[in-house]
């Protein structure tokens, strides 16, 4: 599972890369990006959950689990601000990075 969860997440920070740039662009971000990044992540974080569920996880993964909750939460403001049609605040979409790119560098780590 949690291999699995890396390969999602991987997937998901290739669209969140694209996304962000564009967010400081302030261009028009495409809905149907961010539907797969967030897709594409749910999917991580849930394969992650049953991961860590099953026993099998050490301290990394956990923490991991818990930095991207945090960022999921930052991502779910985030695309309220893109339904809303409002510039997304710059400094959000910064934490969302680092929260995401933290805790997929110690799921990383966790299962090597």
């Amino acid at each position: 599972m949690l291999f699995l969860s890396v390969i999602l997440f991987a997937v998901a920070a290739l669209g969140g890369l694209v996304l962000g740039i564009l967010g400081f662009r302030q261009r028009d971000l495409p809905m149907w990006l961010s539907l797969i990044h967030g897709v594409v992540a749910a999917g991580g974080l849930i394969t992650l959950i049953l991961g860590v569920v099953q026993g099998n996880a050490g301290l990394l993964p956990i923490l991991s689990l818990i930095l991207f909750l945090i960022a999921a939460l930052g991502g779910f403001v985030l695309f309220s601000y893109h339904l809303r049609q409002k510039p997304h605040p710059k400094g959000l979409i910064v934490i969302h990075a680092l929260a995401a790119a933290i805790a997929f560098i110690l799921l990383l780590i966790g299962i090597l």
